[in-house]
């Protein structure tokens, strides 16, 4: 990129590239928010653990080390930013439509490089940040691998040419056209904020360190009843073997996405009362750490349960407790006693076909409506209400990893981006990634590199996939994934290789 821009000396910047490297300077704007809400949850957690007395003591001791490299990362950011005006306003910016000289090649080159040097005095905040972050982490181990993995990059990339080798600002800022500096200051600035990220990720893992390991694990799912009439109780009970009564060591059970408390023997119990007639999921999912492993992990069950009607007719859902829009929702309808050519279905907010005996097809309406099967069996009518639902976002993975740390090897060995459905109990349904943009920053590309791709493989990319190394950081965004109701774009995710 550096050769392309300093050929653009005498040459007018094309439009196309001026639009490239604004295509670049939004991905790494939209890259950055995804981080900074990433470290938002982060500092609520943090928040959570000060109050809780099993983590108050361990969460004071790290906590103070999450804010203080917060603090001087915004430093750092806010220095950024005040460059990007100076940048902006040396090329001629208009408020009146936020518009500027974007091919201005001597804006940049006044700001950074000419004498004052704003780009060397970036250089050293850059670098004394680096050093100030890793000095927080006094295990020799972690320290080492965070040496390799920082994605803040001070090192002066080197030309063919020495007798052409300039200094670091001027390497980077020296008849940069004004657009193209304003998108390398937000990649130092995306540099920043992943770096920041990384850190409070490392302080608040600490405070959840385990002090007791088991290495075998056993999720256990009981109920009391898988039949049940209108009005009775039932009772589910959830836990896992292997348990540890201390508190950081609970496993957390969901039942239907409501979190469920545990009783003295760590055991979930979760109780409701089974409503109106037809057969119905409860999906359990319990969430442990598994001390063995050093991995947060995940057991998911469907607990079946049927209630009775005074009819005997039922509705029971083939695939899923509620139905999905753009999706064939199978159903099983029965009359009871009565035979089903005396069975007579009608349905609200949808269509209904019948395919078989006692089967149908669901196609449902509009979604946040409830869909009403009516079934009327020998004269006497029975109502089933069932939820409707759009099929959910799928989530942008490489391998099995949405983003964060990865170890450059795993990377390189992943075939492309895939739009992977998690925890969706309705079997057979895939998106498939029809295209997505790829940034690469930090170590490895001391010029920031980009690419549009058709497609979900690396293959079109794999120049650029093999010059990853510890310390590089992967931005994926307008990841496109075509499925049910259409194509849809996916939150961009970021990978920060060690």
């Amino acid at each position: 990129m550096y050769i392309v821009l300093t050929a653009l000396l005498a040459l007018n910047v094309s439009a196309e590239i001026l639009n490239a490297f604004k295509t670049v300077d939004h991905s790494l704007t939209a890259a950055s928010a995804t981080i900074e809400q990433k470290n938002k949850n982060i500092f609520a957690a943090f928040n959570e653990a000060l109050k809780d007395e099993s983590t108050k003591t361990r969460a004071n001791e790290w906590f103070p080390l999450a804010q203080q490299a917060q603090t001087r990362s915004e430093s750092v950011i806010n220095y950024i930013r005040g460059l990007k005006d100076r940048v902006l306003h040396a090329a001629e910016w208009n408020p009146e439509d936020s518009t500027f000289k974007e091919d201005d090649l001597e804006a940049a080159t006044r700001v950074m490089t000419d004498p004052g040097k704003a780009g060397d005095s970036l250089h050293i905040e850059l670098g004394k940040l680096r050093s100030e972050l890793l000095g927080m982490i006094t295990d020799p181990v972690a320290r080492k691998r965070f040496e390799a993995s920082l994605p803040i990059d001070t090192t002066i990339f080197k030309t063919n040419n020495k007798a052409n080798q300039k200094d670091w600002s001027a390497s980077y800022f020296y008849m940069t056209p004004a657009v193209a500096a304003v998108t390398i200051l937000s990649k130092f600035e995306n540099d920043v904020k992943n770096s920041e990220a990384m850190m409070v990720d490392y302080f608040y893992q600490q405070v959840g360190a385990v002090k007791q390991v088991f290495n075998t694990y056993q999720p256990l799912v009981g109920q009391s009843s898988s039949y049940a009439m209108p009005g009775q109780e039932i009772t589910i009970t959830a836990g896992i073997g292997a348990y540890n009564n201390s508190p950081e060591t609970q496993p957390k059970v969901t039942i239907d996405g409501a979190t469920a408390s545990l009783n003295a023997n760590g055991v979930a119990e979760y109780k409701f009362t089974a409503g109106s007639a037809g057969s119905y999921t409860k999906h359990v999912v319990i969430s442990y750490f598994n001390q063995a492993t050093g991995k947060q992990e995940q057991a998911t069950y469907d607990v079946p349960i049927t209630v009775g009607s005074p009819t005997g007719a039922s509705v029971s859902a083939d695939a899923v407790k509620v139905f999905y829009r753009d999706l064939d929702n199978p159903v099983t309808i029965s009359g009871g006693s009565v035979g089903d050519e005396k069975v007579h279905v009608s349905m609200s907010n949808g269509t209904l076909t019948k395919t078989g005996a006692g089967k149908y097809i669901v196609r449902p309406g509009k979604a946040g409506t409830p869909a009403v099967i009516t079934v009327n069996a020998d004269g006497k009518a029975s109502s089933f209400e069932f939820k409707v639902k759009d099929v959910p976002d799928p989530i942008g993975k490489v391998g099995i990893n949405k983003g964060g740390r990865m170890r450059v090897n795993d990377f390189k060995a992943q075939p492309g981006v895939r739009a992977d459905l998690e925890n969706f109990i309705f079997e057979g349904v895939k998106f498939n990634v029809t295209g997505y943009t790829i940034v690469l920053t930090g170590a490895g590309f001391p010029q920031l590199q980009f690419r549009d791709v058709k497609g979900a493989s690396f293959s079109p990319i794999q120049d650029l996939i093999e010059k990853c190394r510890p310390g590089s950081t992967v931005t994926i965004d307008n990841i496109a994934a075509a499925g049910p109701g259409g194509t849809r774009i996916l939150p961009p995710i970021v990978f920060n290789l060690y």
